[in-house]
């Protein structure tokens, strides 16, 4: 349901993740035993596209449980820091970290509201900002947020951003063929569902959450305009999770379109770049 957005709308998505995260840390979708082990969490493409980040510092906006900012870490990175405005959900990604063996000087967590993140982290500048997959759409302000991202990108550094395409919002969930929603519709969509998309069944209390679709081109143009340089925008056919029923898994784990159908966006990514 589309509304004006709701005066409470950060309390509610924060109870809302507040509650997820044990269900997530339990869950086999996040499978943290696996990934203790050593399973990777990044996504092949986003790991070709942000490139090596031996020695590097990143920052990751939005972070959840920290899966995600501990793979970059243990992929050479010198430091990096994750920031999410759930507690619970960083006090699980320093548990994590210390189940890593990395020390707060290599991976640091921090509660703050993303649009925070200029006065909360530990530094003011980072050679990577990254934000992964199901981060926009919890913002009302991308033009607030890209100013944040872009000021804590260091000079010679990159803004790195990989999403949902907003286009698999407008489209019906049984076949992803017709056009129901507004691609362009400004207002919140309030949503009601218990469950969480890694365990649909789960018994929750807080369902309320409060959401924005932001087209691909306001998120370029935000950024373009925060004074990075927009180096690449990637359109994926692929998506994380089965969006539709159409969709089938394919042998790398993503889900995809069967063969004899006509193609459409279901991620895409995006880098950004400060001049040295």
């Amino acid at each position: 349901m589309y509304a004006p957005t709701p005066s409470d709308w950060r309390d509610a998505n924060r109870a809302r993740w507040d509650e997820r995260v044990p269900i997530h840390v339990a869950s086999d979708f996040y499978d943290l035993a696996s990934f203790r082990d050593g399973k990777e969490a990044l996504r092949d493409f986003e790991i070709d596209e942000v490139g090596d980040v031996t020695g590097r510092s990143l920052l990751h906006l939005q972070c959840h449980i920290g899966l995600d900012t501990l793979s970059w870490a243990r992929r050479g990175a010198a430091q990096v820091v994750g920031l999410d405005f759930s507690e619970p959900a960083v006090e699980t990604a320093r548990g994590l970290a210390a189940d890593l063996g990395l020390t707060a000087d290599r991976a640091a967590f921090v509660a703050a509201d993303v649009y925070d993140a200029a006065e909360a982290v530990p530094d003011r500048a980072y050679d990577i900002v990254y934000t992964g997959t199901g981060a926009l759409n919890w913002l009302p302000d991308i033009q607030r947020w890209a100013e944040t991202a872009a000021s804590l990108v260091a000079p010679g550094g990159f803004l790195y951003v990989a999403e949902f395409h907003p286009l698999t919002d407008v489209l019906d969930d049984e076949t992803g063929s017709r056009v129901l929603h507004d691609y362009f519709a400004r207002d919140a969509w309030v949503d009601t569902s218990p469950g969480t998309y890694a365990d649909l069944d789960a018994d929750t209390v807080h369902n309320r959450s409060v959401e924005w679709q932001h087209p691909v081109g306001e998120v370029v143009t935000a950024i373009a305009a925060a004074g990075l340089r927009i180096e690449f925008l990637h359109e994926h056919d692929a998506s994380l999770f089965p969006r539709y029923g159409s969709l089938r898994r394919d042998e790398q784990g993503y889900y995809r379109f069967p063969t004899d159908r006509a193609r459409i966006p279901l991620m895409y990514s995006i880098k950004a770049s400060r001049p040295g």
